[in-house]
């Protein structure tokens, strides 16, 4: 699949977005970077700062658990990773672009080539195939109906759903059906697989199964993991986790064991 250009340290180039913009000594290296973000709601009495001075980096190929309560900022930060957000003060540096300084056109065409997103909710269309749901990202891209196709079964296929490729979201279960999302988020190829609570709406035994599949794609096929995640169990399938509390990075966990 053809993706945009990036240059020879791996970030997107000036086609697509100011790659030409100097980088600050917080730019470098990790493939993400939060350097003393700031996000800040509300004015005056009621002003709220669901993100105070969090500093933190993800390198390429990392599987991450963010956690907290809610209300600790977690769902903040993952907001401002995939570009939905930007910070009120402080740098986000993806693979060595200033993304909080992008404009809102240039936050869709970062998203659009480079994260991919996984719901809790699954966000599939109910009497549509499985295969024109994995689709929609391509369609988005202007994409020819064949190459698209072509492209989606191949996705279904590393989620273990080629076979269902043509039973709407309605006949499937909640474990294919969140399957079924996961190939729509890697289907452009990503480099990071964003995952808001995956397994939220599951039982454990299709948690588990959900949760082999998001490791192996991080494992085999190197895609940068990030999910938030309220649950230890789920957590346990990341090298590291990054705790938030009231809006600051409480502690940090690293396994040498994974689950």
């Amino acid at each position: 699949m053809e993706r945009a250009t990036v240059m020879a340290n791996g970030a997107p180039t000036s086609s697509i977005m100011a790659a030409d913009r100097p980088q600050s000594a917080a730019a470098q290296d990790a493939l993400i970077r939060f350097h003393d973000v700031w996000k800040t709601y509300g004015e005056g009495d009621a002003t709220v700062n669901a993100l105070a001075g969090v500093s933190f980096s993800i390198d390429a190929g990392e599987f991450v658990a963010i956690m907290g309560p809610s209300g600790s900022g977690k769902s903040t930060a993952m907001n401002m990773i995939g570009c939905l957000d930007t910070p009120t003060r402080g740098e986000y540096w993806f693979a060595g672009i200033d993304a909080g300084a992008l404009n809102r056109d240039q936050r869709a065409l970062l998203r659009r080539n480079y994260l991919g997103f996984v719901f809790q909710g699954f966000n599939l269309l109910p009497r549509t195939p499985a295969i024109e749901n994995v689709e929609l990202p391509l369609i988005y891209r202007g994409m020819g109906k064949r190459e698209r196709r072509d492209l989606a079964l191949t996705a279904l296929d590393r989620v273990g759903l080629a076979s269902r490729a043509h039973h709407t979201s309605a006949e499937l279960s909640g474990g294919q059906q969140q399957r079924v999302a996961i190939a729509r988020a890697i289907v452009t190829d990503p480099y990071v697989l964003l995952a808001d609570e995956p397994t939220g709406n599951l039982d454990t035994r299709i948690s588990r199964e959900i949760m082999d599949l998001i490791a192996s794609l991080n494992s085999e096929q190197g895609i940068t993991v990030i999910m938030v995640t309220h649950e230890p169990e789920m957590a346990a399938y990341a090298r590291r986790s990054i705790h938030f509390l009231d809006g600051r990075i409480d502690r940090e966990d690293r396994r040498t064991e994974i689950a």
